[in-house]
Order: C-alpha cells, then sequence, then structure tokens
C-alpha cells in the first residue's frame, strides 16, 4: 500500500492500493482490447468526452484544490491555478483544434507529378505509458494523457508514488466522465512498477521527471525500439540587464524562483544581473522575499517541500556553495533548520560561482544564487554554461537586444520580460534542448507525436504508365531538358512540353 502522506504537517491522510508487478501484462492486454474500439470512434467523438471531463473538472475546483494541496504541500491558490486551471484550459484547446490538427492534411504535390494528389494521415500508436512526476501531479500528468486520446490512443498512467491521492482524483476523474472502462489505466506504484510497465514494450513512452530515470528509460526504449519523449530538468538562467525595468525583474525572479517550493523544472535557478545594477537588484529581491507568508493557509504565498529526498539535495547544494563562499541574502543556513519540516524559507544567495553546484545541477527547491555579469556575451556564455537548455528569461527593455540574446540561448523555451510563461500556452510546443530532454509536446506536434504519420500519394489510375517507369530507351536527353526547365535557369517551356510528349511516347 502507498502512504498519502501531507508534507505540510507530516499527518497520514489515507493508504492507496498498489498495483503488483504481476499485473503489468494484463494491464496492457486490457488497454489493448478498448483501444481498438476507441480508435474507431471519430475525433469529433472522442472530444465529446474531453468536454464532460471538462465540465466536471469546472465543477469541482474546490474538492479537486483541496486534493492537491493535502497531496503536495503547495499553497491552494498555487495548486488551483498552476496545476489545476492548465488542464482545463488545454481540454477547452483541444477540442477546439484537436479536429484540424488530426484530419487529413493536405500538402502539395509536386509539378512532376501532375494529376497525382498528397495526403497525411495520423494513426493512433496503440497503447501509451505515461509516467508523471510529484511536483505538478494533476497537469504533467493529465495533459499528455488527453493529448494521447485524442489521437485514438489508450493510456497507462503510472503516477509518481509521492502523490497518490491525486493519482487517485485523476482515475475518478475519468471514470465520472464517462470515459470507456480500461482506456485510461491509473497504475500506482514505485519505480519497479514503472520499470515493469516499461518492459511491457507499449507503443509510446511519455515520461517526465529527472535526467537520471529518464536516461534509464530511453536506454530500455532503444533496446526494444520504441519511441518516447522525455521531459527532464532543468537549471534555467534569468538574464537582467542594466535597461530593465528592475521592480517588474525582482517580482518576476522572486515568483519564477519560490513558486510551488522551488519545485518545477522551469524555476529560475540562476540569475546573472548587469554589474552596474547587481546591487540594485540584490537589495530588491532581497525586501521581496523577506515579505513572503510562508504557511499552510489560504493566504500564504509559499508552502512546504513536497518530497522529503528533495530537501535533501537542496540541504547538499546550499552547503556546498556557503563552504565555497557562497553567502546567504535571505533565509536560513541549513544547520538552523528544522530537521522535522518540510517547510525551507525561502534562500537568496550571492558571491556565487559559475563551477559550483548550486549553479550547475539541477536545485528543485527555493533558492535564488545570482551572479553579477559585464557584457552581453559573457551572460549568453553563463547562461549556455550548464547541461541543461529547458528555459530560460531574458529582461530588457531594449527589444531588439533581448531578441537576439534570446536566439542565442541553447534551450527549448524562452521569455523576455516575463518568465516560466510557454508552458502554459497550448499553442506552443513545449520541451528542451541539450539533457533537459527529448520531444516536444503542446502545440500541433504535441498531438502527432503520439500518432503515427501515414503519407499517401493517390493516381486516378487512368494512364498505362508513368515517365519514370521502364524502359529507359530514349528518356535521358529529354528528361535532361525537362529537368533543366523545372528546376534550372532555362525556362524553354516548349521544349520541356516537347520533352515530356516525347518521353510519355516511349512509356506507352
Amino acid at each position: 500500500m502507498l502512504k498519502a502522506m501531507n508534507p505540510a504537517t507530516g499527518n497520514k491522510i489515507t493508504e492507496i492500493e498498489e498495483v503488483k508487478l504481476s499485473e503489468a501484462g494484463r494491464i496492457f492486454q486490457q488497454a489493448e482490447q478498448v483501444q481498438k474500439e476507441w480508435q474507431e470512434k471519430t475525433i469529433k467523438e472522442r472530444l465529446e468526452y474531453f468536454k464532460a471531463l471538462r465540465l466536471l473538472m469546472a465543477s469541482k475546483l474546490d474538492a479537486m484544490t483541496t486534493i492537491v494541496h493535502a497531496d503536495t504541500g503547495k499553497p491552494k491558490a498555487e495548486a488551483l491555478a498552476t496545476d489545476i486551471m492548465p488542464v482545463i484550459d488545454s481540454i477547452q484547446h483541444l477540442e477546439k483544434t484537436a479536429e484540424s490538427v488530426l484530419g487529413r492534411q493536405n500538402p502539395p504535390t509536386p509539378m512532376l507529378f501532375w494529376g497525382k494528389k498528397s495526403y497525411i494521415e495520423y494513426m493512433a500508436r496503440g497503447t501509451v505509458l505515461i509516467i508523471s512526476p510529484w511536483n505538478y501531479p494533476l497537469q504533467l500528468a493529465v495533459i499528455p494523457v488527453l493529448s494521447a486520446l485524442a489521437g485514438g490512443n489508450a493510456v497507462v498512467l503510472k503516477p509518481s508514488e509521492v502523490t497518490p491521492l491525486t493519482g487517485k482524483l485523476i482515475e475518478l476523474l475519468f471514470k465520472e466522465a464517462g470515459f470507456p472502462d480500461g482506456l485510461v489505466q491509473v497504475a500506482q506504484g514505485g519505480k519497479e512498477l514503472g520499470e515493469a510497465l516499461v518492459k511491457e514494450k507499449p507503443d509510446y513512452i511519455f515520461f517526465t521527471g529527472s535526467v537520471k530515470t529518464g536516461k534509464i528509460i530511453q536506454e530500455q526504449a532503444a533496446k526494444d525500439l520504441i519511441p518516447t519523449t522525455l521531459e527532464l530538468g532543468g537549471k534555467d538562467p534569468f538574464i537582467v540587464f542594466e535597461d530593465a525595468n528592475l521592480d517588474r525583474a525582482a517580482k518576476a525572479a522572486v515568483w519564477g524562483a519560490f513558486t510551488n517550493s522551488g519545485q518545477v523544472c522551469m524555476s529560475t535557478e540562476r540569475v546573472y544581473v548587469e554589474g552596474s545594477v547587481y546591487q540594485t537588484f540584490v537589495r530588491k529581491v532581497q525586501e521581496l522575499t523577506m515579505n513572503l507568508k510562508q504557511g499552510a493557509s489560504l493566504h500564504d504565498d509559499l508552502g512546504s517541500m513536497t518530497f522529503p529526498q528533495q530537501v535533501k539535495t537542496v540541504k547538499e547544494q546550499v552547503e556546498d556553495a556557503i563552504s565555497k563562499g557562497a553567502k546567504l541574502a535571505a533565509g536560513n543556513v541549513p544547520s538552523d533548520w528544522d530537521e522535522n519540516s518540510m517547510y525551507i524559507k525561502p534562500m537568496i544567495l550571492v558571491d556565487v560561482k559559475q563551477d559550483m553546484a548550486i549553479m550547475q545541477d539541477e536545485t528543485f527547491g527555493p533558492v535564488m544564487p545570482i551572479m553579477p555579469f559585464d557584457t552581453e556575451e559573457e551572460a549568453i556564455e553563463l547562461a549556455n554554461g550548464t547541461v541543461y537548455g529547458l528555459n530560460a528569461s531574458v529582461w530588457s527593455s531594449d527589444s531588439a537586444k533581448a531578441e537576439r540574446v534570446v536566439s542565442r540561448l541553447v534551450t527549448g523555451n524562452a521569455a523576455i520580460n516575463d518568465v516560466m510563461l510557454t508552458v502554459m500556452n497550448p499553442n506552443l510546443p513545449f520541451g528542451g534542448a541539450k539533457q533537459s530532454g527529448i520531444g516536444r509536446y503542446h502545440g500541433e506536434g504535441g498531438l502527432r507525436i503520439f500518432c503515427h504519420e501515414k503519407s499517401v500519394m493517390a493516381d486516378p489510375g487512368k494512364r498505362n504508365s508513368e515517365i519514370q517507369w521502364y524502359p529507359y530507351r530514349g528518356k535521358y536527353k529529354p528528361f535532361k531538358v525537362l529537368f533543366e526547365t523545372l528546376f534550372g535557369r532555362d525556362k524553354n517551356w516548349k521544349a520541356a512540353a516537347q520533352a515530356y510528349r516525347s518521353i510519355m511516347k516511349q512509356s506507352k
């Protein structure tokens, strides 16, 4: 049994039954059976279920918020605005766009194939395994589930064992919304269950989590030639130039670093500030940070950490930085932390160096390290100076400069004069560069990754032959004339037409 614990209080809420490892095969067999019927439904018919789910969720906002809050320790306002709302928004987006995105596409056909037509169809892959994380346990599970369902797939969802209440909530939501039994199966359990599900050779794997686990999944998937999307970690830079609106940038940095207690793959984890405004910026974020309210009430800004292991990671990185010369400008040194509490006061670190673990490794906690820079070139080099490339922010009143810098950052996502924004826009693809992941979801591509693309060319079938078919005798010279006209500088259409007739004559 999985123990559902409230990380803010340490109290056990309930127990959730785990799926036995021996059940993995049966789960996929059931998914395969129901998927065959689901893929026969039109996209419009599938979206009727989506609408029912959207209306159901909109009617249960308080109940869902309470569950996510209890499961993660995040403030209720944050649970509602950043975990629940994006799911409902994405459902509505899919209702509006899925038919056009996944319907038959009609690309142009080259002139050489005159008389033929070309089209693309999207075919379900089969059963998709989705392994989701604990930091946004509703959003990062349900959105890929819905994207897979829209394409005609069945889904096996393995939610994080750290947040089993939300996993149970997802199971009940799909059941109450009337989705066919077995179409979305929620398999609760630990990493051993995840390994067993991967070994069942699903038709596609969508994983959100750590780089370490992502590499393990990718290794196994490669052995079985299973396509994957991996949404992994980040170490996102936040670049502030001297001409930026410093008040706005400071507020954004504080929210970007500390929302969800910093447990966000797109968190502001490295702040680089132009030297001329460095001290001013540090004072602004200090003041804002010290005014944040932390606790479990409805009006608090920060909640608790969610996963005890993550507290240990944050502690180790902060202790390492301080031992190498970094100083706390806000927050408490780890030796003053309450070992029995999951609350960490938000921290600002100054006098950090680029080679420190706090500037290189994903922290996933409420820590904001700040470094000065002198030139635009140095800022770009520092920002690109990790193995990650998920998200970035650039702050400047000079839009040309901001866009120039963004274009040189090795990242899958970026914002100008804003922070952690693109993942909330369902029209934009989302994913990482370097070790931040493989593939994209959201946007048109985020629907199509869960489908096979089938390219088709069709001919009326009235002609007895084609110009490129045998025999080749006598075709070389007219081919040459035809291709020179079509693709070169010589536009002798009369000669090209004569060449085409000659080729067709030879093809009869």
